[in-house]
């Protein structure tokens, strides 16, 4: 049983079942609106200020190559180690203009028969907002020639007919992969 002070009587009442479950409800109720009014706008982006926005962001396009891997393998892209060294190579290690400018990280040109990311084009190379773009259009781009292809020998096959102008881009490939897998 519970009981309460009754300080007129100088003495401890019982209290009856039908006020506990009052108390219970009124405690229920208040915790239910104080829950919607405070957490409902938690996880709604148009309730994060301008500020927060901004540095989450940031955060997510600033380039590096381990954002770039990270991203790569997120989208489940086939070869990731062979993606990643045709970024090295069309980059020129991540330095040429069409990176800068545009945010090509793959020389893509612009697409015509696929569906693509890219904004627009500029010098001859399609151009992104951000270098995430760039990966998806990338991801769309295997979907939509490489789909067939099973094996490494198979896709580097594809890329020295169909990619690059480069004679020597499939050796350049190989050459990044080994001195990565060298390092690690």
């Amino acid at each position: 049983m519970i009981y309460k002070f009754n300080k007129e009587k100088h003495r401890y009442d019982k209290i009856t079942w039908g006020i506990i479950s009052m108390l219970v409800c009124l405690i229920l109720i208040f915790s239910g609106i104080t829950y919607l009014m405070t957490y409902k706008h938690i996880n709604d982006v148009r309730y994060i200020s301008q500020e927060t926005k901004s540095i989450i962001l940031k955060d997510n396009y600033d380039f590096s190559k381990a954002k770039l891997k990270e991203y790569i393998l997120d989208l489940n892209i086939r070869f990731p180690h062979i993606v990643m060294a045709q970024a090295e190579v069309e980059t020129g290690g991540f330095t040429s203009p069409i990176f800068r400018e545009n945010n090509n990280l793959f020389g893509l040109k612009v697409a015509k028969g696929r569906p693509t990311t890219n904004k627009g084009e500029n010098r001859g190379h399609a151009f992104y907002n951000n270098w995430r773009e760039s990966v998806q259009d990338y991801a769309l781009y295997v979907s939509a020639y490489l789909n067939n292809i099973r094996d490494e020998k198979d896709y580097f096959n594809y890329l020295k007919q169909n990619y690059a102008e480069d004679t020597t881009y499939v050796t350049k490939l190989k050459q990044i992969i080994k001195n990565i897998n060298t390092i690690n």
